[in-house]
């Protein structure tokens, strides 16, 4: 499902938009740092589904590209059908991030998708654009693009937000094996919130305008089948190819959040949007991981631009900054067996044929400590009495970004001559360690915060030994 938002520059303190949210997946998540690479002519990339999925499919190929972009994003292991690893998206050296968000298509659609659909999936499209797209506006031609070549391959609707300092795009792409997709420009007094993705009414001259896209047959297609009658007034996209249920709650209620902090004259800082992803009105077990991304102008060195990751949902966890100068991620936010999809059949290290299967995770890395379990055990111990440790949790964590975000400036800067000196080396690894440093400070604080609460809860609350869900009411 998944849940991302953008605010434009004009909005907010510091003059620089941000995207931001979360991923939605129940199995393990790492942050990886994938560099910048060339490939052999005539290479090819497998992309698609397979006929497990919800919606089945065929895997299938498209051609790679001669060099693709660095960047950072963070994987997770399992959805059905869709072979691992899967990203929602990240950050890329050229400054353009992007986000997956699922988008609802019309039972009608969903009906009239091919058995044998095949092309990019969701997580190829989003992991494409973070490898070869160096605007926002590229990304999504190039999922336009790739949708009209090769196909996509849907298991439902599905939706982008693709973003660079500049403008953001909301991408949906529809169901049915039409090659449906529709886009609409956001500028730099937006905000948009997606969770779903969502698109209203669009111009009947949409491909005259410079504010929207989608293919030639967009309109057309829905009034061949009598969907949609030019006399009907705009092009209301959500209500012919959508859920038709527009903006849900938990969206309309965000945004208006937003818009109003937006409105008291100092504008949206990072602390809101850090905010807007961490409230546990919309913040909970489902959030695989929380990120944010503040998107630097186009002449920012590639070293120096920054994600805030953090290890599960934010409610339980800090976010943390990577630049993409760092040149390694700490094995603690690498893949562990923890929630990794069919680790619990698999043994560490190469085994007996036939008696058992060889685990993906290298032994050493497995040694260390998972931050997604230790924040896991955290959030589950803070929910579970919520009105008793939510307002000590937050408050920490709060603090340890506002430290963090300062010494980043004061790193960057440190980098930042470094780069000037030639000695980019250098800079890599100030940034590497500086990212461990802050990461390791946030697994520790953690891990202390689990045993005072776990101490405190037993003694005052004992262990609940039913199985329902105690957590912050939330809105979706």
């Amino acid at each position: 499902m998944s849940y991302a938002l953008f605010v434009g520059k004009d909005l907010t303190s510091d003059g620089v938009a941000y995207l931001a949210g979360y991923g939605d997946e129940p199995s393990s998540h790492w942050l990886e740092m994938v560099p910048w690479m060339t490939h052999e002519p005539g290479a090819v990339i497998e992309v698609g589904v397979t006929a497990d999925a919800d919606l089945p499919g065929v895997r299938s190929t498209v051609p790679q590209v001669a060099q693709t972009h660095r960047h950072l994003c963070v994987n997770y292991s399992q959805y059905l059908g869709v072979p691992s690893p899967l990203t929602n998206g990240g950050l890329n050296e050229y400054g353009v991030a992007v986000r997956d968000v699922w988008s609802p298509s019309h039972r009608r659609l969903i009906e009239m998708t091919p058995a044998e659909q095949s092309g990019p999936h969701y997580s190829d499209l989003a992991r494409l654009v973070l490898e070869r797209a160096r605007s926002a506006r590229e990304g999504v031609a190039l999922i336009g693009d790739l949708i009209a070549q090769y196909g996509e391959s849907s298991y439902g609707g599905n939706s982008h937000l693709v973003a660079d300092a500049e403008e953001a795009w909301v991408v949906i792409e529809f169901a049915g094996g039409a090659g449906l997709w529709a886009a609409e420009r956001l500028g730099s007094k937006s905000i948009r919130v997606s969770r779903p993705g969502y698109i209203g009414a669009i111009p009947a001259d949409f491909m005259d305008r410079d504010d929207f896209a989608g293919p030639p047959h967009l309109v057309e297609f829905a009034v061949e089948r009598g969907w949609y009658s030019t006399g009907d007034g705009p092009f209301d996209v959500n209500a012919v190819y959508g859920d038709g249920r527009g903006r849900w709650p938990g969206v309309a209620w965000i945004e208006q959040e937003l818009a109003a902090r937006a409105a008291g004259g100092r504008g949206l800082s990072l602390e809101d949007v850090m905010w807007a992803v961490r409230t546990e009105r919309l913040t909970g077990d489902t959030a695989g991981y929380g990120q944010v991304v503040p998107l630097l102008p186009s002449d920012e060195p590639a070293e120096l631009r920054v994600l805030w990751h953090a290890a599960i949902g934010p409610v339980a966890a800090p976010f943390v900054p990577f630049t993409l100068g760092v040149t390694r991620i700490e094995p603690e936010l690498a893949q562990h067996r923890y929630l990794t999809k069919g680790e619990s059949r698999a043994l560490v290290g190469n085994h007996t044929e036939g008696l058992d299967i060889p685990s993906q995770i290298p032994q050493r890395v497995e040694a260390t400590r998972s931050a997604v379990a230790v924040h896991k055990r955290l959030l589950y111990l803070l929910a579970e009495h919520h009105e008793l440790f939510l307002p000590e949790v937050i408050p920490v964590w709060e603090a340890l970004e506002r430290r963090s975000a300062t010494s980043l400036d004061l790193v960057r800067d440190s980098a930042r001559l470094l780069l000037a000196a030639q000695r980019p080396d250098l800079a890599e690894e100030l940034l590497t360690r500086y990212s461990r440093v802050e990461s390791e400070q946030a697994l520790d604080l953690a891990e202390a915060m689990v045993e005072s609460m776990e101490a405190r809860s037993r003694v005052l609350f004992g262990v609940r030994e039913t199985p329902e869900w105690r957590g912050p009411e939330i809105l979706w």
